[in-house]
């Protein structure tokens, strides 16, 4: 029988006694009343170099995700489009670049200082903000640290949000974490998130699912607005 729970990335990674350690998190995953869309750094950085290894592509582009960042691409394209199809708010994060305020004074992480193209912060093609999305730009890990991401959230009446992006053990962790300690209920797709390493992408998928948030898969959050039409239009 499938542990619907566990069901997920890290199963080959965790023993058997780590899982029974854990049994007090078990519960029951959702998805809030009033979800919006936050995509953690899509930005053309990450995805240099093209599809390759990662311990080839860093190389040369040290800030690259490699295959993991573009294996992530069609994932996030359709979460994208469920979120579009049903009204959700969409929200990006982006580094600060801003020379007015000394974004190379402040960094998310402590990576070594490097050269960037110009457009290194701007949000991937495929993943382009449309008329009406919110772009929140950063300076720390967290999109929550020293932004107004909370007063949009909750000028526009949110109480969950469905995330996706990279790296899964910086900035998406970091986000997800001040978002709990907000108080909003979130969910992280599983296909929808990337890191440079694999260990470090299902650990951390791990320790959010059973801290700080629901780990979903992509079906699954399909599969829930799936289910909310339906009962619209048995309602109308």
């Amino acid at each position: 029988m499938v542990d619907k729970f566990e069901d997920h990335c890290w199963q080959d990674i965790v023993s058997e006694e780590i899982m029974e350690i854990y049994q007090a998190y078990r519960r029951e995953t959702y998805i809030g009343q009033r979800p919006a869309f936050l995509a953690i750094d899509l930005y053309n950085l990450v995805f240099e170099g093209g599809p390759k290894p990662v311990r080839e592509v860093v190389k040369e582009h040290r800030s690259s995700c490699g295959i993991y960042a573009y294996n992530a691409i069609k994932p996030i394209q359709e979460l994208f489009e469920v979120a579009r199809a049903n009204g959700l708010p969409v929200i990006y994060t982006t580094t600060e670049t801003r020379e007015e305020v000394n974004p190379k004074d402040v960094s998310a992480t402590n990576r070594q200082a490097q050269k960037l193209a110009k457009n290194a912060f701007e949000i991937r093609e495929e993943f382009q903000p449309q008329p009406g999305d919110l772009v929140i730009y950063k300076e720390r890990a967290s999109g929550f640290f020293g932004t107004p991401l909370v007063a949009h959230l909750h000028r526009r009446g949110v109480d969950s949000l469905i995330v996706c992006g990279e790296s899964t053990s910086g900035c998406v962790r970091a986000s997800v974490v001040d978002a709990y300690s907000y108080g909003f209920h979130t969910v992280v797709v599983e296909e929808c998130c990337f890191d440079r390493s694999i260990l470090s992408h299902k650990v951390n998928l791990f320790d959010l699912h059973h801290k700080y948030a629901d780990v979903m898969h992509l079906e699954e959050v399909k599969s829930h607005f799936q289910r909310q039409k339906e009962r619209a239009r048995k309602a109308g």
